[in-house]
């Protein structure tokens, strides 16, 4: 007899996961077994829930400082200017699913190292759970690095209060925003937007 072994470096394709893997074993093991056992396996086979056990989790974006310069009801736009673009998908850190029409505040300092309304806006994210602001890179000031402030508000999730630090030189990032579900009950409810 035969035996059969699978092995590899690579990852599994989602297509040879759950089912999509099995089946073809089947048919290997079909030629190693006869009729009756072979019945035998797949009556087992169906009656027992074949589903990868993988929890899928996201990590948390670590809180940071609100600063004094926050002011609510920022312009709806995606724009406040040239040369640097941060997007990103926002998440449920339960189970890393797209979060949709997440309201996104994000205020920066502008070319001249000052607060102003023209470098403030509101944008929601997508179907998909992504969003995208065009912006300059904000100038460092005082003893601050380069950063532009982030605040994020979702239904059924605590608030975010966060900033994500361009790094010199680069015309733009990726910044995913990973939210937990609302922990009422548990005196651990954030809503940094007073809502």
């Amino acid at each position: 007899m035969n035996s059969v072994f699978i092995t590899t470096t690579a990852p599994i394709p989602a297509y040879m996961t759950g089912w999509g893997l099995i089946t073809p074993l089947l048919v290997c093991l079909a030629n190693q077994f006869n009729r009756r056992k072979m019945n035998f396996l797949i009556l087992i086979l169906l009656f027992t829930s074949y589903e990868p056990a993988l929890a899928v989790t996201c990590s948390p974006t670590p809180w940071d400082e609100i600063g004094p310069f926050y002011r609510p009801n920022a312009p709806e736009r995606s724009s406040i200017g040239k040369g640097y673009i941060l997007s990103g998908t926002v998440r449920s850190a339960g189970d890393c699913r797209p979060l949709h029409n997440v309201r996104i505040e994000i205020w920066q300092v502008g070319p001249d190292g000052t607060y102003d309304d023209a470098r403030r806006a509101t944008l929601f994210s997508d179907h998909a759970g992504r969003y995208r602001l065009q912006t300059s890179a904000p100038q460092p000031y005082g003893r601050r690095p380069s950063h532009i402030h982030i605040l994020v508000d979702a239904k059924g999730f605590e608030g975010l209060i966060t900033q994500h630090y361009p790094k010199k030189g680069k015309k733009g990032a990726t910044f995913d925003l990973v939210l937990e579900r609302d922990k009422q009950g548990e005196g651990k409810v954030r809503n940094p937007a007073g809502r």
